[in-house]
C-alpha cells in the first residue's frame, strides 16, 4: 500500500514524501475509520483526502465554507488532471443541478460543497444517486458550539451521514481546537468510534513576540526595517488594509492590500506577486492565507488581535512553514484590552435590534410574510443602513446571529468571476451562422479556456476583450446575447453581497433568537476574548506554553525565543534561564529534601554563577528555600 500511496502523490502532486501525520490519516482512512485531523496550518490538509479518494472507488464529498478555497481546490485539481467540482450559495439552480449530475454520471471524484446546501431538497434527492467513498469535513470546528466560528449549517452534516452507508469513513479536519472541541467534533458527527491524529502544536522557530506600543505606525516600519523578508499584516477592517499598504509604500516598501472586497481577478495577481517574491507585504484582513501554502514568510504582524487564540494562533502560523527562524509579533497599545471587550458588545447588539434588523430586511428586499424560501437577493449593506438609519457594524452582527439562529444566509463575498458553459457541443457550433466579432469571441473563449462543454468554468470578460480588441461591454453584449439565443449559459459575475431567506419571512413576534445562538455564544465568546487579554498582558510565563495549554497540550520546557522568555527578571537572567533552573532546583530538592549547596550548583543546568545567582534569588524571595549550614532545604 505504501508504494500505491507515494505512486499517487508522486504522480498527481510531484511530492516524493508525505509530510509529518498525512501518511497516518490516510492510512486511518483507507483501513475504514472515523478519523479527526488536528493538523495546524500549514500541515497539508488537503493532500490527507486527496490522495487516498484516488485510490478509492467513488466520489470524495467535501464539506467547506471556504468559497474562495473551494473554487481554487477545484481549480488545481482539474489542472492535474482530475475530476472535481463544487456547489455554493449562489449558484443558479440550473448550474447546481447539472453540477450535481455529473457527479452521478461523470465520474467526478471530488465535489465541494458548502454546508448550506446540505439541507436543500435538490441535494437530499442528488446524493442517494452518488457513489459517495469518503465524506470530508474541512474547518469541523465550526460544528462545535464550544468552537469560535461555529455554524449551524455544519449540523446538517449529520443528516446526511445517516443517508450514506454506514461502513464510508469521515474525515473530519481542523487547525485549531481545544479539548472541548475534539470531543464535540466527534460526537455531532456522529463517530462510531473516537480516533483522533494530531500533530504537535509546538513550532519551535516561530517567535511569538508582544510589543506595547503606542504609535503602532512607527513600530511597523520599524519591524519591517530590522527584519528581513516576506510578511503578512493583519488588521480588522479593509479601509485600514488599504491605509497601512500607502504608508508603507511611500516608506519605500514593496505592499500590497487584500480583502474580500477584491475581485477575482484582483486576489489572484496580489497573491502570485508575493508568492512570487515581487510583492514582500500583504497587509490583509483574516481574508488572507487559507490555502495559500508559502513556505519562507518570515514575518507575521497583528495590528489587532483577533477574538481568539484559535484565531491568532491559524494567523501566525503563516510564518515560518520552512521550520527556519520566523516571527508572530503583536502590536498592542494600551487601549487594546477595551477594544477586544468592546468588540465583544457589539458582537452581541440587543435582541430587540435584531427582530428590527429582520422585519427592515423582509421590507427592504419586498418579501412578504409566509414568503421567500430560498429566493436569493443582491444585499446593500450601506443602502440598507442609509434607509432605516442603522449602524453598519450592527446590522453586520444582526445579519450573523440571524444566520445562525436558521432565518437567513448572509453571503458576505459573493462570486466575484463570470461563469459560462457552452450548451451547444462542438459540431453545433462550428455549423452555426454568426458575425465576425462573434466568431471571434467564441473562439477566444475556447483557446483560452478547458472544459467549457462539460461544466461551468470561470472567464475573464476583460481577458477575452484583449485578445479580440473589443471592449469588455462589446465582449459583455455579445455574451449576454448567446445566452438569449442558449449556444452559452452565461452568468455574470455578482458584485453585491447576497441574502438568502432559509425559510419563509416570520411575523417578528414568532422570531426566536435561541439561547445557544445568543446568551451562551456570548457568554463563550467573553471567556475566549479573556484569554486573548491574559496571553498579551501576561509577562511572566512563555508564550508558547500558554498557547499549548491552551489547546490542550502539556510543555515542560520554556521556548527560549518569545519575548517573555527573553527578557530579564528580577534575578538578571533570562526568564527562560531562571525557570529552567528554578525547575530543576524544585524537582531535585522534591526527591531529596535537602542537598548540599555545592552539590545543588553543580546540579542545576545552567553554568555555576548562573546557578548561584539562582539560588541566592530564591533564598531571598521564595519562603520555600531556606539555608543552613550548607544545607539548602525545601518547605513543601
Amino acid at each position: 500500500m505504501s508504494d500505491v500511496l507515494h505512486e499517487v502523490l508522486e504522480r498527481y502532486w510531484g511530492y516524493s514524501s508525505f509530510r509529518p501525520l498525512q501518511e497516518d490519516i490516510i492510512r486511518s482512512v483507507l483501513d475504514g475509520k472515523d478519523t479527526l485531523g488536528l493538523m495546524p496550518t500549514g500541515g497539508g490538509k488537503s493532500i490527507t483526502f486527496q490522495v487516498p479518494a484516488m485510490i478509492m472507488d467513488g466520489l470524495c464529498l467535501v464539506v467547506t465554507p471556504l468559497i474562495a478555497l473551494m473554487k481554487d481546490q477545484v481549480d488545481n485539481l482539474r489542472a492535474r488532471g482530475i475530476k472535481a467540482t463544487t456547489v455554493y450559495s449562489g449558484m443558479t439552480a440550473d448550474e447546481i443541478n447539472k453540477h450535481f449530475d455529473n457527479c452521478i454520471y461523470g465520474d467526478y471524484k471530488f465535489l465541494y460543497i458548502s454546508p448550506e446546501r446540505l439541507h436543500t431538497e435538490l441535494f437530499k434527492q442528488k446524493l442517494p444517486l452518488m457513489k459517495v467513498c469518503m465524506l470530508v469535513v474541512d474547518e469541523s470546528h465550526c460544528i462545535s458550539q464550544w468552537g469560535y466560528d461555529f455554524r449551524p449549517s455544519y449540523l446538517h452534516i449529520a443528516d446526511i451521514k445517516r443517508v450514506l452507508p454506514v461502513d464510508i469513513p469521515t474525515l473530519a479536519l481542523t487547525a485549531t481546537a481545544t479539548p472541548d472541541v475534539v470531543d464535540d467534533i466527534q460526537e455531532k458527527l456522529l463517530f462510531r468510534k473516537k480516533n483522533v491524529l494530531k500533530k504537535s502544536f509546538v513550532r519551535e522557530n516561530l517567535a511569538y513576540i508582544i510589543r506595547n506600543t503606542e504609535n503602532k505606525s512607527d513600530e511597523l516600519t520599524h519591524i519591517l526595517k530590522r527584519i528581513e523578508g516576506s510578511a503578512i499584516i493583519y488588521v480588522r477592517n479593509r479601509k485600514h488594509t488599504q491605509d497601512i499598504a500607502r504608508t508603507l509604500q511611500q516608506e519605500g516598501f514593496s505592499a500590497h492590500f487584500f480583502h474580500a472586497g477584491l475581485n477575482r481577478e484582483e486576489k489572484s495577481e496580489r497573491q502570485d506577486a508575493w508568492k512570487k517574491g515581487i510583492c514582500r507585504i500583504i497587509v490583509s484582513t483574516n481574508a488572507f492565507g487559507m490555502g495559500i501554502d508559502k513556505p519562507d514568510v518570515r514575518l507575521v504582524i497583528h495590528m489587532d488581535m483577533p477574538n481568539s487564540l484559535e484565531e491568532y494562533f491559524q494567523e501566525a502560523g503563516r510564518a515560518g512553514r520552512d521550520e527556519k527562524k520566523a516571527y508572530a509579533i503583536a502590536l498592542c497599545s494600551s487601549t487594546e484590552t477595551s477594544k477586544l471587550k468592546k468588540r465583544t458588545t457589539d458582537e452581541y447588539p440587543d435582541k430587540s435590534f435584531i427582530l428590527r434588523v429582520y422585519e427592515a430586511l423582509g421590507n427592504y428586499l419586498q418579501i412578504a410574510v409566509g414568503f421567500g424560501e430560498f429566493l436569493t437577493h443582491d444585499f446593500s449593506l450601506p443602502n440598507f443602513c442609509t434607509i432605516f438609519h442603522f449602524s453598519a457594524p450592527q446590522v453586520h452582527n444582526a445579519l450573523k446571529i440571524l444566520e445562525s439562529s436558521g432565518y437567513i444566509e448572509y453571503i458576505e463575498d459573493p462570486d466575484k468571476s463570470s461563469r459560462l458553459l457552452f450548451l451547444m457541443n462542438r459540431d453545433e457550433l462550428y455549423k452555426m451562422e454568426s458575425d465576425k466579432p462573434t466568431d471571434d469571441i467564441i473562439q477566444a473563449l475556447l483557446r483560452s479556456y478547458t472544459g467549457l462543454f462539460a461544466d461551468y468554468v470561470f472567464i475573464d470578460e476583460s481577458l477575452i476583450a484583449t485578445r479580440v480588441h473589443a471592449t469588455r461591454e462589446v465582449v459583455y453584449n455579445t455574451l449576454i446575447r448567446l445566452s438569449k439565443s442558449h449556444v452559452i449559459s452565461y452568468i455574470p459575475r455578482k458584485k453585491l453581497p447576497q441574502i438568502i431567506f432559509s425559510r419563509r419571512r416570520e411575523e417578528t413576534r414568532h422570531i426566536i433568537i435561541p439561547r445557544s445562538v445568543f446568551e451562551e455564544r456570548r457568554k463563550r465568546t467573553q471567556d475566549r476574548v479573556a484569554k486573548v487579554i491574559e496571553y498579551i498582558t501576561e509577562n511572566r510565563y512563555c508564550r508558547t506554553r500558554m498557547l499549548l495549554r491552551y489547546f490542550g497540550e502539556k510543555s515542560d520546557e520554556d521556548c527560549h525565543i518569545c519575548d517573555v522568555c527573553l527578557s530579564k527578571n528580577q534575578s538578571g537572567l533570562k526568564n527562560w534561564e531562571f525557570n529552567k533552573a528554578k525547575e530543576a532546583l524544585f524537582q531535585y530538592l522534591e526527591k531529596n529534601s535537602s542537598a548540599n549547596i555545592h552539590t545543588l550548583v553543580k546540579e542545576l543546568p545552567l553554568g555555576n554563577e548562573k546557578n548561584i545567582q539562582v539560588i541566592r534569588f530564591l533564598l531571598d524571595h521564595d519562603e520555600r528555600i531556606s539555608l543552613n549550614d550548607s544545607m539548602i532545604s525545601f518547605a513543601r
